[in-house]
């Protein structure tokens, strides 16, 4: 009787209040990263109080909770509480959150303290210094983002992106190839459409924000888990699937296409689940997209959770995608990014990473994690160069091919324990095989040796080679007292292609002054390869084709970080930060010049001519930091970050220069507010605003007089990068409409993104163009309304 009796209360409250939401997750704990059973989980702010507490594996579900932004709190004897608020609830889908707790450091029989979670601070407990998380919402969020991971972080203190046309991430003046890229713990090439070897940026990218869950990024003094970068860390890992109910979206976007998910169950009973999303490009119809010529592009990407067994848990993972583009000189514009009115060139490009990740709890406070992935990644580019354009000689000759592939085997393992609620231990190894294949022929500056009046196509690399890479690592976090943490830690690395071995001292402090006030200070010691396409250049001596740059030391950089944090007001938190990293060991030439490998990969090139490298180049950069950054509370969002900077390199001539990243200076202001509106005020109505202004890359100014003798642009090495372009200015706004259902388990968003509001002319290059002799400058992209619509269900 009395269950028929709830049964029918439960239809009733259905009726009344429509159809709601459901926030879902998982409590760990922080230094085990094992679940919690039995953890209190409750919505704050509710009309009726709701709570639920963990089951074996950690996982709670809280169901009927109204739609808009929700917080929860949660709480375990012995754990300092947590407060998660911001979370987003819709009807179209439930939410999933995971949220690790801290063992209180004194008594275990009582809550001690009350935190709330800090976006400022990374996922990683091994980081205290220069890292934060971010999530798959604030990826939708932002206005100007074209749902791209990369241009997110671009918003971070610290990290510029002053070209509408990349998506490459500068990290406190570092080359964009010193940045890492890892997904689910492994190091993967650039994620990206049109990308091309060495690179680590490009127009398009081809990572999937519905798939991720919070990650990290990391700009200096990174944990000793990371290593062969400099510059940065940017740590993803992709979300399980619902393991409860199959829920599936549609969405389409002017950059990011036609775009369909799907996810559920798989094998209930151990919690598995699936997760599949592709995508298929749209912008050549629209336009955008810096060209006249139509970009084609598509993605997809899954992870497979097979659920929990006696011998652990198995998942699968992957990214597929693929990119071409024609530039047909025929329908060359003048304000064309990329492509020449005598050129006829061809791109494509093909990234793919398919990885098995095993996970095994061993005891009550340690685990075993194992991956063995794949990854390759290729790009070619063939150009023909139309001469005589537009007479009766007009003829056409392969001038430019370039071929490059690029496979890696992985192997990564760590294992992390918790001695006690003070101290922390992990300790793992990576081990990676690198394989190249890379072939490079033309025409451009190269002599008329065989007399048929056009320069020789010449071959200037051809290599098939490959090596490995080993990196041992073990760090520690100790709670020294109730305010103050320690973290240290060893990472080495050893090549098999020069036989270097290199031993990495990390070490971060972090003291929490009083509830809002926290110092932080650290220090770590970096190593990098050179980028593949310096480190197998060839050249042909006596007849025998060598490698000369194949002994180029790791480039080296040493980062020294201070940082301070508060708490403003209860949704308010402010950051500063103050860092200097020096650089040693970067490839220079062996005769004077301006060259150093710190000035590469801002392109989708690198240098082809330096075969007599050695490592002997330096560079520093310093800066300082500031964030203001407000959560979701009262209807609004607002993050403010603004960084001061000088970057400089030396090359061999002795010369101290700027290097092309030196832009002194970056402003990011984003805010956003919402309305409720509709019957039941579960609909909603969003304005993100975004305003960015930075200092324009420094460049080269082109020698006119001596391009115009030789034909093609020569440029004033003696005066590199001594000039600079004007500021980067942009303003974007975007509004966004959302539509709950009141009965059924859907939702519908539809947005409108006015990029680069008041149409602001930001150079792109100023190059020499060979049909009229002189030097032009290209602008970047200029008003453009991006769109979408996605329908949850």
């Amino acid at each position: 009787m009395k269950k028929s009796i709830f049964i029918i209360f439960t239809l009733f409250a259905s009726i009344m209040y429509g159809q709601n939401g459901t926030i879902k997750g998982k409590i760990l704990d922080k230094q085990s990263e094992l679940p919690l059973i039995g953890a209190n989980v409750e919505l704050l702010g509710a009309k009726i109080s709701k709570g639920v507490i963990t089951d074996f594996d950690g996982y709670f579900t809280l169901t009927d909770v109204p739609v808009g932004r929700k917080t929860i709190r949660v709480s375990y004897i012995g754990y300092e509480t947590s407060t998660i608020p911001d979370i987003e609830v819709s009807t179209g889908k439930d939410v999933d959150v995971t949220v690790a707790l801290t063992e209180s450091y004194g008594s275990l029989d009582e809550i001690i303290i009350t935190s709330r979670t800090n976006k400022i601070k990374s996922l990683n407990k091994f980081s205290s210094v220069s890292a934060r998380q971010f999530g798959v919402k604030e990826v939708a969020r932002y206005a100007g983002g074209r749902n791209d991971v990369a241009r997110l972080v671009s918003n971070f203190a610290g990290v510029a992106s002053p070209d509408d046309s990349r998506n490459d991430i500068v990290v406190r003046g570092n080359s964009p190839t010193g940045l890492l890229w890892r997904v689910e713990g492994i190091p993967i090439p650039s994620p990206n459409h049109f990308s091309a070897l060495g690179t680590t940026g490009s127009p398009v990218s081809a990572l999937n924000p519905n798939l991720l869950k919070n990650s990290d990024f990391i700009t200096s003094a990174f944990p000793a888990e990371y290593g062969n970068a400099i510059g940065g860390v940017f740590d993803l890992g992709f979300r399980n699937g619902n393991k409860d109910e199959y829920e599936y979206s549609f969405q389409v976007g002017a950059f990011t296409g036609l775009e369909a998910t799907a996810e559920g169950p798989l094998n209930r009973k151990n919690n598995g689940s699936f997760l599949v999303a592709a995508r298929y490009s749209l912008i050549g119809l629209i336009g955008g997209a810096g060209t006249s010529d139509t970009p084609n592009y598509s993605d997809v990407s899954f992870n497979i959770n097979l659920g929990k067994s006696k011998l652990g848990t198995f998942s699968l993972f992957g990214i597929m995608g693929t990119s071409s583009i024609d530039l047909i000189g025929e329908d060359f514009d003048e304000d064309d990014l990329f492509s020449a009115e005598d050129e006829n060139s061809y791109v494509s490009s093909n990234i793919g990473v398919l990885g098995a990740k095993h996970l095994l709890n061993i005891g009550e406070k340690s685990y075993l994690k194992t991956v063995i992935a794949g990854a390759s990644n290729s790009s070619d580019f063939e150009e023909d160069r139309i001469i005589d354009l537009a007479t009766d000689d007009q003829r056409i000759i392969r001038f430019a091919e370039n071929n490059n592939e690029e496979t890696r085997l992985t192997f990564s393992t760590l294992f992390n324990t918790k001695i006690n609620n003070k101290f922390t231990l992990r300790t793992g190894l990576l081990l990676e095989n690198f394989s190249a294949d890379l072939d490079r022929k033309q025409r451009d500056e190269q002599e008329d040796l065989n007399g048929d009046g056009d320069p020789d196509l010449v071959t200037i690399r051809s290599i098939n080679g490959s090596y490995n890479v080993f990196q041992p690592y073990i760090q520690t976090k100790y709670r020294l007292t109730e305010k103050l943490t320690l973290n240290t830690g060893i990472h080495t690395m050893y090549s098999d292609l020069n036989e270097q071995f290199v031993v990495e001292p990390r070490a971060s402090m972090s003291y929490r002054i009083d509830p809002k006030h926290t110092l932080n200070i650290g220090y770590g010691l970096h190593h990098q390869n050179i980028a593949t396409p310096l480190l197998f250049l060839n050249e042909e001596v006596n007849g025998v084709i060598t490698n000369p740059n194949e002994n180029l030391d790791f480039v080296r950089s040493q980062h020294y970080v201070l940082g301070y944090d508060v708490k403003i007001a209860p949704s308010w938190r402010a950051k500063v930060e103050t860092y200097y990293q020096k650089i040693d060991n970067a490839a220079i030439d062996g005769s004077p010049s301006s060259y150093s490998s710190l000035t590469e990969g801002a392109d989708f090139t690198f240098s082809s001519d330096n075969t007599d490298l050695v490592s002997s180049g330096t560079g520093e950069n310093i800066g300082l930091e500031l964030t203001l950054e407000k959560s979701f509370s009262k209807g609004y969002h607002a993050l403010i970050t603004s960084s001061f900077f000088e970057s400089t390199y030396k090359g061999s001539d002795g010369i101290e220069r700027s290097t092309p990243f030196n832009g002194g200076h970056i402003f990011n202001f984003l805010a956003g507010k919402e309305f409720k509106f509709g019957e039941n005020k579960k609909n909603i109505f969003s304005i993100d605003a975004r305003f960015v202004t930075s200092g324009g890359n420094r460049f080269t100014p082109v020698d006119l007089e001596a391009s115009q003798n030789a034909g093609y642009e020569v440029l004033q090495d003696d005066l590199a990068f001594s000039e600079q372009y004007e500021d980067y200015l942009r303003l974007d706004l975007k509004f966004a409409v959302t539509l709950n259902s009141n009965k059924k388990k859907t939702s519908h968003k539809f947005y409108v993104d006015f990029q680069n509001l008041t149409n602001r002319d930001n150079v792109f290059v100023r190059r020499y163009n060979r049909s009229t002799s002189s030097i032009e400058q290209i602008n970047q992209i200029g008003f453009f309304p991006d769109f979408g619509y996605r329908f949850q269900f």
